[in-house]
Formats: C-alpha cells, sequence, structure tokens
C-alpha cells in the first residue's frame, strides 16, 4: 500500500491528542495528505462502540466482553477508514491501535497474551502500524493531568496499579520492537516533545 501508518501509544494523560494534533500540522505543512483518526471509535459503529466502553456507569463490564468490543470497532475502522486511507497513498495518524489492546486487555485485564494477539490478529487482517509513537510518562504525573481535564471516562478510574500495568506492558513491547516502536517522554515540555516526535517521523519517512 502507498500510504504509512503512524499509531500513538501510551498510558491515559500522556498527551497523544495534543501531540498527533500538532504532528498532523507540522506534516501538512510539508504537503503531505494526513488523517487523524482514534481507537475505540473513527467511524459512526466504532463512535458507539467507544461510547459503550468509556461509559463510567458500565461497571459491570467482563473483561472479555471489552475486549471483543475493542475489536468490533477496530474491525469497522479498518475496513471502512484506515485500509482505504493507505490505499489512496495517505499518512494516517492513528490515536492507539493493537498495542493498546495488547497492553489493556492483556497485561492490565490479565487475559492471556497469547488470545489477546490471536483476536488481534483476525480485527486488524494482520496489519501493524509502521511506526509507533510511544509517548512514556510515570503514572502519577499521567493521573494529575486526567484530574485537571475534568471529564474522567471509565478507565481513567482505573487504580493506579492498573495503570503501571499498562506502563510496564508498553515498555515491554517497545523493548520488543525497537524499530518499530520509538519511545519519547512526555513529561518535557510540549514543544520540546513535538520536536522529537518530528524527528522520529522525519527520519522513517525519508
Amino acid at each position: 500500500m502507498a500510504g504509512h501508518f503512524i499509531t500513538f501509544e501510551g498510558i491515559e494523560g500522556s498527551g497523544k491528542t495534543t501531540q498527533i494534533a500538532r504532528l498532523g500540522r507540522y506534516l501538512k505543512t510539508k504537503g503531505y495528505p494526513v488523517l487523524t483518526t482514534r481507537e475505540p471509535g473513527g467511524t459512526p459503529i466504532g463512535d458507539k462502540i467507544r461510547s459503550i466502553l468509556l461509559n463510567g456507569g458500565n461497571k459491570a463490564m467482563d473483561a472479555r466482553t471489552e475486549l471483543l468490543l475493542y475489536l468490533a470497532s477496530r474491525a469497522q475502522h479498518l475496513n471502512e477508514v484506515i485500509l482505504p486511507a493507505l490505499t489512496e497513498g495517505k499518512i494516517i495518524l492513528c490515536d492507539r491501535f493493537t498495542d493498546a489492546t495488547v497492553v489493556y486487555q492483556g497485561y492490565g485485564r490479565k487475559i492471556p497474551l497469547r488470545e489477546v494477539t490471536r483476536l488481534c490478529r483476525f480485527a486488524s487482517l494482520g496489519l501493524q502500524p509502521h511506526l509507533t509513537i510511544l509517548l512514556d510518562i510515570d503514572v502519577p504525573c499521567g493521573l494529575a493531568r486526567l484530574a485537571g481535564r475534568g471529564k474522567i471516562d471509565r478507565l481513567d478510574r482505573e487504580t493506579q496499579s492498573f495503570h503501571a500495568a499498562i506502563r510496564r506492558g508498553y515498555l515491554r513491547l517497545a523493548k520488543a520492537e525497537p524499530r518499530r516502536i520509538v519511545v519519547i517522554s512526555s513529561k518535557d515540555d510540549p514543544d520540546r516533545v513535538a520536536s522529537k516526535i518530528e524527528e522520529a517521523v522525519d527520519a522513517y519517512i525519508s
């Protein structure tokens, strides 16, 4: 496919939304066709699934239900948005993809990693991001940012130990795939973080 698939990952409060928007503007100034999207969501069907997943009232949601809802959103997203955009030669900037599922449902919810990975491959048709930016921040700092954001969803309310497991999972994935996953500290000034991201993406594209 002619396009580039770049994903952003990180624990809650890592600054993904801000940095994706900044990178999108940067790439557009260089003349690249850019599509910014997110998971869960990215399509009308996916957005309905997102509202179920993040609704703080759904406290009784089983871990398997959660996993399958994420995968259902991804399958629709892939078919409706990601694959067509790649075919058209666009640069896709996606807030979360399969790494998030492996980490949140595998390391966080303790669903066997082998099963999570198998189901992820099924839902994504085996597609892997070409480049992943992992914005790393320690859990207390990330949660403090959430507190300042005001709106807290179901996953934001998880325990600190849950978020710590997520961070450990992300760092393990990065260690296993250093060529694909670039770890950038998001504790720095946002301008410095953005500059480091731009350098990583320029190096990949060139």
